[in-house]
């Protein structure tokens, strides 16, 4: 990267938004790092990130054991990496509001299903990573740079939450 630039909680809110998925990383009892893909439901204003997510398996587990994790978004041309707390929270009413008929597909017994839980990620920190311009903009520098022998076109920020 060959600059680094002011990172903002709002930019960082904003480009977690703009996401339709996003990699959940955690880390297992014995130390592995594993990332499940996952799709926000919800990024509020100070940053929390909400999922649904299912109660029993190796990505719960995971979590009850060690709450502190890594999402990862990513487009052409820019990368997000945000790390944070990982909590379950039993909130019916939460539940229903952020229910979509994607989530369906995963969760058999709809709101109703007992492995049907809410995840709300706490972010603490975010690092960014980009090549401002856009995706033909990205390559096309990305391209230059190379032919030229030049730094990359990339800037960089990192912010608290």
């Amino acid at each position: 990267m060959s600059e680094s630039t002011e990172l903002t909680p709002e930019t960082v809110i904003k480009v977690m938004r703009e996401e339709r998925f996003v990699m959940l990383s955690t880390a297992t009892p014995d130390g592995k790092i594993v990332s499940h893909p996952m799709t926000p439901q919800e990024v509020t204003d100070d940053g929390d990130v909400w999922f649904f997510i299912g109660l029993q398996g190796d990505q719960a587990d995971a979590i009850r054991a060690n709450p502190q994790v890594n999402l990862a978004f990513a487009e052409t041309g820019s990368w997000l990496s945000v790390s944070g707390v990982a909590e379950f929270v039993s909130d019916r009413a939460k539940a229903a509001e952020l229910w979509d008929g994607e989530v369906e597909a995963y969760f058999d017994g709809g709101l109703e299903d007992p492995n049907l839980g809410l995840l709300r990620v706490n972010g603490e920190s975010a690092q960014y990573w980009g090549i401002p311009g856009g995706k033909v903009a990205a390559a096309v520098k990305i391209a230059a740079a190379k032919l030229t022998g030049s730094e990359g076109p990339g800037r960089s920020g990192t912010t608290e939450l």
